[in-house]
């Protein structure tokens, strides 16, 4: 396994979470390469002392709830993450959630989208994509179409980059146990 996780960090920087057998690497990446190497994220961020860009979200749990909010610590390979509903800024206490109940995350634009927008479900032709084409089709028959850089059945859950450049997802993190069927395109 490669790279396991990423987030943003101020100033340009990606700090990167990476596998190599049973050792857990973390490092600090920029235009010039490796520039920190710590055992986790939390240490790196306390040796630092630098913050994490929050990320918007929508969790869709797998019983229809949706909660609102912004992230500073989700990872595909861990299970709990929490979420601070309202601003960024919030004083609010965080709510913790277990990726186990979700169906997805949503990495979104902004918390309202349009609702009367129907998202496309194709690839448009004049515009190159990264990864696999795919169709996800949840348990509860929604159905997403876009590309994924790693779809592991076994593993938690994926990322899915939409299809229409005008979705309101950036992208969106798909639980694996939500998931009826993924179709190569």
């Amino acid at each position: 396994m490669r790279i396991a996780k990423s987030l943003n960090m101020k100033r340009n920087k990606t700090i990167r979470e990476s596998e190599y057998g049973s050792k857990l690497c973390v490092g600090t990446y920029n235009e010039r390469g490796l520039q920190m190497y710590t055992n986790s994220v939390e240490e790196y961020l306390e040796k630092e002392n630098k913050e994490v860009e929050p990320i918007k979200i929508v969790a869709r749990f797998a019983d229809g709830q949706l909660l609102k909010g912004y992230t500073c610590d989700f990872f595909p390979n861990k299970l709990m993450f929490r979420v601070f509903p309202g601003s960024r800024a919030s004083s609010d206490q965080p709510i913790k959630v277990n990726v186990e109940h979700l169906k997805a995350i949503f990495f979104v634009r902004d918390f309202t989208g349009n609702p009367s927008y129907d998202e496309q479900k194709h690839f448009p032709a004049d515009k190159s994509f990264v990864g696999r084409r795919v169709e996800v089709t949840f348990k509860d028959g929604e159905v997403l179409v876009g590309t994924t850089l790693g779809y592991d059945p076994s593993r938690p859950g994926f990322f899915l980059y939409p299809a229409d450049p005008q979705s309101n997802n950036l992208r969106v993190f798909a639980v694996s146990t939500a998931v009826k069927k993924v179709r190569y395109l």
